[in-house]
């Protein structure tokens, strides 16, 4: 077991243990590099659990699903260690309490909080379910969300929320019948999870999250004290109540059906209530008096219509000109999504919409929240269209090159940004043009972000012979494309992924049958390149000044590995 001040792997020394479970143990640690904080879950090799099963197993099965996705809610795997006796699993350290323990501490939460914190969970259950794979979380607690300590984001006054231990989730399989092992919480999970109700889907997330919501906002357990919320606290609202309770329902069929249905829910839950509805009478009072009214004019309702669709077309036209006119971005990005409200399946106001995103070079998590929040909407209907790949292409380059999570002053997040992009770039092959030039560059950023993305545990399997050819290709294949019309952030991202992937694998590659010759080809193509980039800002200076200051390195890893005898 690791030991206060032990170097792990040479990078990351261990502060103190910050946790436990059964077989298993939580450290804070530091990258000796970076001087960068990451939690370290570690696990003996040989450790078993109540059922017999060896727990590294899990381990190793949490850390693939994990590595896979990319949401600001979710932890980031960045490193796996096997010493033998022990894997490590180097993650993002969340800094934070769980809400089991404020909970504990402070009793029933204010429902404001409580919704805010519903719709964060919400939005990361809704991008674990519309996955390729989906994602099915089945262990939704209070133990399980950490609310992050700062407080200081406007949208989320109550903090921003993290979910972590996947070591129950589980991809969802068409046609199963059932699940292989019974999972769960028993205080939080659905019936189906501990009985002969069919396998767990999006829906047995939907009744975990609302047994956990119904804790956070009464104090109480769902299973051992179930009442309506407002017989513990007569002003929470009728709304809220009523929400819980369909989440809750024993029958899946009868639950809320998706999370996207769930999340609007939440957005309206002030309109759910006997008070609401008393409003609307009233108001429905006055239309039955102005009905009759309306019958003389049913003739002239055609010619409204038709009215009704020219000024629809003046306000987008309207919106659209007046974005292209405006010079603050965020002003440019409200009436693109005015726009889109009018048409959401014209792909221009997207297409324009992240091209504003691009101009100050940085795409930010509340940027992401933004334009998710335009998309995700009308993502079914908008795959149907015969351009959407092009909203697809443009989206897949916008995390590429600007995503801005897990960026700091000391690290680069460009394993991030290609993970978040392979999605949008694999809509591209799927829906694409395929005699496209957007389509074949999109399968080679598709390629080698799921290398990326995979190669860790791939090393740590064993299973990485005869990955790095292919990689080497794709990435010979992009040197040859890019052009000096390409934006410099654009070249200068793409020179730094492969002097990064030449440095941290000449050897993988010799061994793949990689010559020196082409490898050397391929560095001084990328180095002419970077000596003639003419840079014009600061980010873009310094990155090129990074680049040219490893050039000594990067061609000594080539000699190194290529060297006679080795």
């Amino acid at each position: 077991m690791a030991s206060m001040g032990e170097i792990l792997d040479g990078k990351y020394e261990i502060l103190t243990e910050i946790g436990k479970g059964g077989m298993s143990k939580v450290y804070l640690a530091r990258d000796i590099r970076l001087n960068k904080q990451w939690a370290v879950k570690e696990v003996e090799k040989n450790a078993r659990d109540r059922n017999n099963k060896i727990v590294v197993q899990s381990a190793i099965g949490e850390a693939n699903m994990l590595k896979k996705l990319d949401h600001p809610a979710l932890p980031r795997i960045v490193d796996i260690i096997d010493n033998g006796k022990v894997i490590c699993v180097v993650m993002d350290y969340i800094e934070g309490v769980p809400l089991s323990r404020v909970i504990k501490e402070k009793g029933a939460q204010p429902e404001d909080a409580v919704i805010d914190w519903a719709k964060q969970l919400c939005n990361v259950l809704d991008y674990l379910h519309t996955r390729e794979k989906p994602i099915i979380y089945r262990d939704m607690k209070p133990a399980n969300i950490m609310l992050q300590t700062d407080h200081s984001d406007k949208d989320h006054p109550y903090g921003r929320i993290k979910l972590f231990d996947f070591g129950i989730a589980r991809e969802y399989k068409e046609n199963k019948t059932g699940d292989t092992e019974c999972m769960g919480t028993k205080e939080y999970a659905a019936p189906e999870q501990f009985g002969e109700m069919g396998q767990t889907d999006a829906r047995t997330d939907i009744y975990c999250l609302g047994a956990t919501l119904y804790h956070l906002v009464t104090g109480h357990t769902f299973v051992e004290n179930f009442k309506p919320i407002r017989s513990w606290d007569p002003q929470l609202s009728v709304g809220f109540d009523e929400i819980l309770t369909k989440c809750t329902q024993r029958e899946r069929e009868n639950r809320y059906q998706s999370c996207a249905e769930l999340m609007y829910a939440l957005d309206h839950y002030k309109q759910w209530g006997n008070e609401y509805r008393r409003s609307q009478k009233k108001k429905l009072g006055v239309f039955a008096a102005l009905f009759a009214c309306s019958i003389l004019s049913l003739g002239l309702g055609f010619g409204s219509l038709g009215m009704r669709t020219h000024t629809n077309n003046l306000d987008y036209e309207q919106n659209m000109t007046r974005a292209k006119n405006e010079a603050l971005v965020e002003n440019k990005i409200g009436y693109y999504e005015k726009a889109i409200d009018i048409k959401p399946m014209n792909i221009e106001p997207y297409i324009n919409m992240i091209e504003a995103y691009k101009e100050d070079a940085d795409f930010s998590t509340d940027e992401e929240q933004q334009f998710k929040s335009c998309i995700n909407s009308n993502l079914v209907e908008l795959k149907k269209q015969s351009d959407y790949w092009k909203v697809a292409y443009e989206t897949g380059k916008l995390y590429w090159y600007y995503y801005g999570y897990g960026k700091t002053d000391d690290s680069d997040n460009q394993i991030t940004r290609m993970k978040a992009a392979v999605e949008w770039f694999n809509d591209v092959v799927q829906y694409g043009d395929k005699n496209s030039d957007e389509y074949k560059i999109s399968l080679i950023y598709r390629d080698i972000g799921i290398f990326n993305r995979d190669i860790t545990l791939d090393i740590e399997e064993a299973s990485d012979k005869g990955k790095y050819a292919p990689y080497w290709e794709n990435l010979r294949s992009m040197a040859e494309q890019v052009s000096g019309e390409d934006q410099e952030i654009v070249q200068l991202e793409l020179y730094r992924l492969i002097m990064n992937s030449i440095e941290n694998y000449s050897r993988k590659f010799k061994a793949d049958g990689i010559k020196q010759d082409d490898m050397l080809a391929v560095y001084d193509t990328v180095c002419e390149k970077l000596e003639a980039l003419n840079t014009n800002s600061d980010k873009t200076d310094e990155l090129k000044e990074q680049l040219i200051d490893r050039k000594q390195t990067v061609r000594q890893s080539i000699d190194s590995a290529y060297r006679d005898g080795e």
